[in-house]
């Protein structure tokens, strides 16, 4: 089989002939050069199968599942929420933190945040890339930028990267059935008053991750990298 894998967000059943959309016919038929007959893997949150083509037909890939792969994950919900920044670190970001494991992004607007809108449909090509090239089935969702308020009424197990903290450890029994959830703030950092309604909350456990002052986007990786790495996840 092809190392191809391809994110399919219909149901997917043994037996089923469908098509591929446009976009995925031509990377499978011109970029990959896959002919029919030859297989290839299509997957979704409900698992992983394989596809034969069975016909290329104006440029439209038919094809057929024959067998399942590999079945549903069951994974700890990891949450980032995180300040949007500019497009080409953005995506960088977004990329990095779906092959390290992210379940879910929030974007929030913090008083000090830069750039306020974000692009949603091109951050979920990101993320479906990311996902396919990274052997994922589960695909990350992303929801519409919110404010620090909306954000906190969350029921969540909170990690704060906070340059202030002198903690470096992360307390496990703390840690509940809840999603993990990290909250890296903006360029210019949290407000005091962001500090002290991310502190209140009720679950959280403020780390300092580095004794530097890093970028948001090397951040969120290093951020994410110790999580994984403290949840053997």
């Amino acid at each position: 089989m092809s190392n191809i894998r391809l994110f399919f967000s219909e149901s997917l059943s043994i037996n089923l002939t469908a098509k591929l959309d446009k976009s995925q016919s031509h990377y499978v038929n011109k970029v990959m050069r896959i002919k029919v007959n030859e297989v290839f893997s299509l997957f979704n949150s409900n698992g992983e199968w394989e596809a034969k083509i069975l016909e290329i037909s104006k440029s439209i890939v038919e094809f057929n599942v024959t067998k399942q792969l590999r079945q549903k994950e069951n994974t700890k919900e990891l949450w980032l929420a995180f300040s949007p920044i500019k497009s080409n670190y953005l995506n960088f970001m977004i990329q990095k933190a779906t092959e390290l494991g992210v379940t879910k992004f929030l974007p929030i607007i913090f008083d000090r945040t830069v750039v306020r809108k974000i692009n949603k449909e091109r951050i979920e090509k990101v993320i479906i890339e990311a996902a396919e090239q990274s052997n994922r089935i589960n695909v990350p969702s992303i929801e519409e930028p919110q404010n620090l308020n909306f954000f906190l009424d969350n029921k969540i197990d909170l990690i704060f990267t906070d340059l202030n903290s002198k903690n470096k450890k992360l307390d496990l029994e703390k840690l509940t059935e809840n999603p993990t959830c990290i909250i890296i703030g903006p360029e210019g950092d949290f407000s005091e008053a962001e500090r002290e309604q991310i502190l209140s909350f009720k679950g959280v456990q403020p780390i300092r991750i580095n004794e530097n002052i890093l970028r948001s986007e090397t951040a969120v990786i290093s951020a994410i990298s110790i999580i994984n790495y403290c949840l053997d996840l």
